[in-house]
């Protein structure tokens, strides 16, 4: 994808600010985040907590990065998240897990709320690949620990790079935000098919 992008208003929550009619607009992007919980009839009789969610360096920060080759990624200067990758992640994870209904309590691990299982991640990759085409690459670890028997119960491994439906940067975020949901998904079930193997729920 060429570095010179027509800017276009974007179908997510984007916010344009200017410099007193001088210099290039700023534009902000945001993912989108599930609705509320949903009524389940089993709910685990568990609290969960999320932990810390690690990552490089360039997705603690907003700026929107595309890879150039295999060892160099790059940022767009006019082009940033309304928040840090990792934080937009693990916002996202923890709305999702609450909307599934199945548990007492989800909250974040240094709350007030005491849990019986911690849920640890890592994002590896959050950007625009060119290669072969255009596409937005998510890569992301997490793991279960239980803190009773202090042992790693579950971990899952996502990572896939979801083709872009466009060449702007408001099709890229698209792609990023598709695959970001399909990878949670996939992390939201595979916990529900750890404790429907594990725990009895209560109706």
């Amino acid at each position: 994808m060429r570095r010179t992008i027509l800017l276009i208003p974007i179908l997510f929550a984007t916010v344009t600010l200017a410099s007193c009619g001088s210099g290039r607009p700023i534009h902000y992007y945001t993912v989108d985040l599930p609705a509320g919980p949903e009524p389940t009839a089993r709910v685990y009789p568990v609290t969960l907590l999320i932990g810390h969610i690690g990552g490089p360096e360039i997705l603690m920060d907003q700026p929107i990065a595309y890879r150039v080759g295999p060892n160099e990624i790059g940022t767009y200067q006019y082009h940033l998240w309304d928040a840090a990758p990792v934080q937009m992640l693990k916002t996202s994870l923890l709305r999702r897990l609450r909307a599934s209904g199945k548990y007492q309590s989800v909250a974040e691990l240094g709350s007030s709320a005491q849990g019986e299982y911690v849920l640890h991640g890592r994002l590896y990759d959050f950007e625009e690949v060119d290669a072969g085409g255009m596409s937005g690459l998510v890569s992301m670890e997490f793991e279960l620990d239980d803190r009773k028997d202090r042992k790693m119960v579950w971990n899952h491994f996502y990572s896939h790079s979801e083709p872009v439906q466009g060449k702007t940067i408001a099709d890229v975020v698209a792609a990023l935000d598709r695959n970001l949901r399909q990878g949670l998904d996939e992390v939201v079930s595979g916990l529900d098919g750890y404790f429907a193997a594990n725990l009895h729920a209560e109706p």
